[in-house]
């Protein structure tokens, strides 16, 4: 039943997701995270919430343009799920628009692989990345993605190493080119400062954090079993999958920066997480199996979402 739904790509599918993400986004705000309505910029919220649908798709793009996946819609799927989960992931803004512009980065490194214009595409990627750095300073570490590919597709070539310079330079003189006209040249100084206070990090966030510790083993065991299973794929898609463990990797050390200075970047990681998950669940050969899965994958995330607003 499920899998006949999303087991395919359908415009259905997409109604279903979007109008529930629709409907979470201001019940995990009022109700999860307990903000008044009084105390909420609207147009701030509706900006912030067309980002985030706009988001899912961006990642459907991003996987059937790539191949990441069989032809279905898991990945969204899973997204989803992972924000009922993670409820309060919707909370912060930054780390919605952060992750918005980390995907459009994304989107120009996996095209690399086609090897055509691949100068515009790192330019493209770097600085896609650094705007992400406006709303968190460590989504900087996605630059390293950058080299990563470079050092992949072509690494012999130093042009390609240059355009990581220049999309820099372009994007200081812009920057501060902006906040000059503002006078507000001091809010760089006190943004990138690439601190982190793990004393609050272990004090008051892993050491309480079920889900996120089952999380994070569930990461790292469709980390293992991609390298297992799909290693035996075409140098290709070994090297796509590569790419999106990386991506996976640098998104949990971004969210353990974060979190360390009282933010919420969790969103970051849903997506490379549900590219994972998606081969997972696509891979499983035995229909009923699949659907068990399937179902125990939604009702789980309905009823932690439930909790989470009895509880609140």
């Amino acid at each position: 039943m499920i899998s006949s739904i999303f087991g395919k790509t359908k415009p259905v599918n997409f109604v279903i997701l979007l109008s529930f993400i629709f409907f979470l986004y201001p019940v995990a705000n009022v109700f999860v995270l307990g903000r008044d309505m009084e105390d909420l910029n609207i147009f701030k919220e509706i900006v912030v919430l067309t980002v985030l649908l706009f988001s899912v798709f961006l990642m459907d793009f991003i996987v059937k343009r790539n191949k990441l996946t069989k032809n279905n819609s898991y990945v969204i799927l899973f997204f989803t799920l992972f924000l009922m989960t993670f409820p309060n992931a919707l909370g912060d803004s930054k780390a919605i628009l952060c992750s918005f512009f980390l995907l459009l980065a994304v989107r120009r490194i996996l095209s690399i692989k086609s090897l055509k214009d691949i100068k515009l595409k790192i330019f493209d990627a770097s600085l896609w990345i650094l705007v992400a750095s406006l709303f968190y300073d460590w989504a900087i570490l996605f630059l390293a993605l950058v080299f990563s590919a470079i050092l992949i597709y072509e690494p012999k070539n130093l042009r390609n190493w240059l355009v990581l310079l220049s999309s820099s330079i372009c994007f200081i003189l812009i920057l501060f080119g902006f906040l000059s006209v503002f006078d507000l040249v001091d809010w760089s100084w006190e943004h990138y400062r690439f601190r982190a206070d793990f004393k609050t990090l272990f004090a008051a966030q892993l050491s309480s954090s079920l889900k996120l510790g089952i999380f994070l083993i569930l990461n790292i065991f469709l980390i293992v079993w991609a390298f297992v299973k799909l290693g035996k794929a075409g140098i290709g898609r070994i090297i796509m999958i590569r790419l999106v463990v990386l991506i996976l990797t640098f998104g949990l050390l971004l969210n353990l920066l974060v979190v360390a200075k009282g933010g919420n970047s969790l969103i970051i990681v849903f997506f490379p997480s549900a590219i994972l998950a998606a081969n997972y669940v696509q891979s499983i050969k035995k229909e009923k199996f699949r659907e068990i899965l399937l179902m125990i994958c939604i009702l789980l995330p309905i009823s932690i979402l439930l909790g989470s607003l009895f509880i609140s």
